[in-house]
């Protein structure tokens, strides 16, 4: 029997469990002849609805209002999801396969015999910001930078490294080379899925049911252990905590008022000890500083004039207040005065593979704004900070 290929009978249920490689042509043959063959009475997919519509609609970017993305402070979340798409595609492009095509292929099988199918996995977006919720300030610039170094390299992969990705999901793949980068969200990356796949299988097949599992083969050894323990009664089936994202703590939500609460001391301690020009000498620093460094990152994204001096204006207030990033100042200004075009959509997934095509692309650049701005905003204020200490005792 082949070894991506698992029949189980737990409980009153048998499943079939098929591992695929998810950029190997042989899995795309594979998962329509085993339902074909085997006829079950439900097809399960390792994919969520969102993913499933990323695969099969080509207008699916086409719905995306960049301005609301920054006004819902959602910019990080979408960057990291054109990311793992432009990680798709390079992939795809590599392979000669496009990723996900067998869970589509399934689902399609599926759909021409009159048998249901569930989707199984849990939304991507939930999952990063769950690992996100995890991660302190410091594993959260190694997330994001191992996020877009995955996304913009541009070495060619061997022989070998292609014959290993055809052994597991692209996408479990990224997931488990940053669960080794970053152990604190191991369990968030690898280990919540295996139980979440599991659960929503069992719910799927039913008492009584068969079931055929499209799942990436690297799935398939939790997934046995997560069934096998739901059988038994020794793991619950219900997964709905983990469908959300946990509040943040309370020193998380503490560390948003660092800056400002540092910065307003000292300022008051330089007017209390030296007066109002000493104080107002500061205060004027630290607005350069962290308006300065903000608008600078706006400017190496080649924002618009207008969007730089939005940035500009815009840092100092973002900082003073957590609830305000600087990037909403940033991004909304460059996407209204540069607004994306229908072919911005369109293109949107080949050109976040280059740096050129993420300069080109009027969505990608009002990301870049706001990522940037961010980023020098923060850097502003971590500078400004030992020089108003040091102005303030010298």
């Amino acid at each position: 029997m082949n070894d991506n290929l698992l029949r189980m009978r737990v409980s009153d249920r048998d499943i079939i469990l098929i591992g695929t490689a998810h950029v190997s042509r042989e899995s795309i043959a594979e998962v329509d002849r085993v339902i074909r063959e085997e006829k079950p009475g439900v097809v399960c997919v390792e994919l969520d609805e969102a993913r499933f519509a990323s695969i099969s609609e080509k207008d699916n970017w086409e719905k995306l209002n960049v301005t609301r993305v920054f006004r819902e402070g959602k910019g990080f979340l979408l960057i990291a999801n054109l990311v793992l798409s432009g990680f798709q595609r390079r992939l795809g492009n590599e392979l000669g396969v496009k990723p996900g095509e067998e869970m589509k292929t399934a689902v399609l099988t599926a759909k021409e015999l009159g048998i249901p199918f569930a989707f199984c996995d849990r939304e991507v977006q939930i999952t990063l910001r769950r690992a996100w919720t995890r991660c302190g300030l410091w594993n959260k610039s190694k997330l994001m930078a191992s996020l877009l170094s995955g996304a913009f390299t541009r070495e060619k992969l061997n022989e070998e490294e292609i014959e290993n990705l055809k052994k597991r999901s692209e996408l479990d793949g990224m997931m488990s080379e940053l669960a080794d980068y970053l152990p604190p969200v191991k369990e968030t990356l690898i280990d919540e899925r295996d139980r979440y796949l599991a659960a929503k299988i069992w719910a799927a097949v039913g008492k009584g049911n068969t079931a055929a599992a499209v799942v990436g083969a690297g799935h398939l050894a939790g997934i046995k252990a997560h069934l096998e323990n739901m059988a038994a009664g020794r793991e619950d089936s219900d997964v709905s905590e983990l469908d959300r994202v946990p509040p943040r703590s309370p020193l998380s939500r503490a560390s948003g008022w660092i800056f400002p609460i540092l910065i307003i001391a000292l300022i008051a301690l330089g007017f209390l000890r030296s007066g109002a020009g000493v104080s107002l000498a500061m205060l004027l620093r630290w607005v350069l500083w962290n308006g300065s460094l903000a608008a600078l990152g706006s400017l190496i994204a080649l924002a618009h004039p207008l969007a730089i001096i939005a940035t500009f204006a815009g840092a100092p207030v973002a900082t003073l207040s957590p609830f305000i990033g600087v990037g909403l100042f940033s991004g909304l200004a460059q996407a209204y005065m540069r607004k994306p075009r229908v072919e911005d959509a369109q293109n949107i997934n080949e050109d976040i593979t280059s740096i050129r095509g993420i300069y080109r692309n009027r969505i990608l650049r009002a990301l870049l704004v706001f990522f940037l701005s961010s980023l020098g905003g923060v850097a502003g204020n971590i500078i400004s900070i030992p020089g108003l200490a040091g102005q303030l005792f010298k």
